[in-house]
């Protein structure tokens, strides 16, 4: 196992960002960190997120990691910035190498009980249900654990405060939550109230 895997079962959620700018990302982390939220995915679909996530990774505190990352060299370039873990929602063997050589944690994305096998084959060391929601949401969970009781699944694509709960008792180690915790029009609208009360709906699941 690796060794961040505890901590992000305590944790049980982790906030993934996703936003047309870095500066908007870069909001919404400071104000979920303000609300108590300490570990965050940056996905690359943020413009210059190597450079985002190497400002994030400055701080002690916070646990970063880069998403969707679509090959070795941008694993590569997000490991060299800081982070902590490597995610892709679809299997992709040259990333284990990278993320072997940095003592990264590597979550591979699966859906089908063959897909798994796969992820774990190219070296996840978790293993990315997406989309969850759309595939049977935590009823599937609780089906591929059945199968596989040992491996760490986080389910991602859907999954919100009022539904994490489920997709935990089903036998999900932790959540992803997007757009449900950062949603790029309140924070392009200044609504920090809003995504603190996101912020603290997410708390409540951490602390349940």
């Amino acid at each position: 196992m690796h060794d961040l895997i505890p901590r992000l079962r305590q944790a049980r959620i982790i906030p993934v960002v996703r936003a047309s700018t870095a500066a908007r990302a870069a909001t919404a982390v400071a104000w979920l960190q303000e609300a108590g939220l300490r570990i965050f995915e940056i996905t690359m679909t943020v413009p210059e997120a190597p450079a985002l996530i190497r400002a994030l990774a400055a701080d002690p505190d916070l646990l970063v990691g880069a998403g969707t990352v679509p090959d070795a060299r941008t694993a590569e370039a997000c490991l060299e910035a800081g982070a902590r873990f490597i995610v892709a929602p679809w299997v992709d063997a040259s990333l284990a190498e990278p993320c072997r050589d940095a003592g990264a944690c590597l979550m591979l994305g699966a859906l089908t009980p063959t897909e798994v096998r796969a992820a774990l084959a190219a070296g996840a060391d978790v293993v990315k249900i997406f989309p969850a929601s759309s595939a049977g949401g935590p009823a599937h969970i609780k089906a591929l654990r059945a199968v596989f009781p040992d491996i760490a699944f986080c389910p991602t694509g859907g999954v919100d405060a009022r539904n994490a709960p489920d997709y935990l008792a089903a036998g999900a180690a932790f959540v992803g939550i997007g757009g449900k915790l950062v949603d790029e029009a309140l924070i392009a609208a200044g609504d920090r109230a809003a995504i603190t009360r996101a912020a603290e709906d997410a708390l409540g699941i951490m602390r349940a």
